[in-house]
């Protein structure tokens, strides 16, 4: 999966969690799985622990954080309808 289909994966919705950057589809902030990866737990942990997720969520989540470290505009539409 190139980046821009990892970052596809990735949605933010103003009416859903807050507006954070969420996996679409679901209410699993980038942020936690982020956080989750960087306490330690294996990518296989994470996906134990949250079993709707897949490889490539996880995936999407890394490569957004990337783009956020290069200071970059990562362009994530916002969705209106729920």
């Amino acid at each position: 999966m190139n980046r821009d289909e990892l970052l596809s994966r990735i949605t933010i919705n103003p009416k859903v969690c807050f507006g954070k950057p969420c996996i679409r589809g679901h209410r699993i902030w980038v942020s936690l799985v982020l956080d989750l990866l960087a306490s330690g737990m294996t990518v296989e942990e994470v996906l134990e622990d949250y079993p709707v997720l897949s490889r490539d969520d996880i995936l999407a989540c890394i490569a957004y954080g990337a783009e956020m470290s290069r200071e970059r505009y990562v362009e994530i539409p916002v969705e209106t309808s729920r």
